[in-house]
């Protein structure tokens, strides 16, 4: 008979990678298209649609690009501590979920904030789990440590 598995009260660390999504850049190229097209079939006279629509296909096309142009980030949540976002502590971090989206907020020590969003395209359903189970377990340790104190 074989040994069983050593079991380990310790939790390994939650790394999740993060990089743009082709899913957001597709979704928003397909709404500056919709606004183009909205503003053509409008009311307004040509003289006003079509330069509303070239801004419209032109500001889409700068966000898409911009949004596929980010730089990919490492998330690292660990069994106890503050979770880290490509090796720097972050002072708050607050996980929502929209459905399959998935949000970060964050506060890092120096004060500044931001913003991480993985789509569906980005997370795929083990990393969403190991996502939610770590950032679950944070939000009760942090919640045990202030009844202590």
């Amino acid at each position: 008979m074989t040994p069983s598995a050593r079991w380990s009260n310790a939790s390994a660390p939650c790394r999740i990678e993060w990089r743009p999504s082709r899913l957001l850049a597709c979704a928003l190229r397909l709404l500056g298209v919709l606004g183009a097209l909205s503003a053509l079939a409008s009311e307004m006279p040509g003289a006003f649609a079509w330069p509303v629509a070239a801004a419209a296909l032109a500001w889409v096309s700068f966000l898409a690009c911009a949004e596929a142009a980010r730089p990919a980030r490492v998330l690292t949540w660990p069994a106890t501590g503050a979770p880290l976002l490509d090796g720097v502590p972050l002072q708050t971090a607050c996980l929502r979920w929209r459905g399959p989206l998935a949000f970060l907020h964050w506060r890092s020590a120096d004060g500044r904030a931001g913003r991480l969003a993985w789509w569906p395209d980005t997370l795929d359903p083990a990393a969403r789990r190991e996502l939610r189970l770590a950032a679950e377990r944070h939000a009760v340790s942090r919640r045990a440590a202030g009844m202590r104190g």
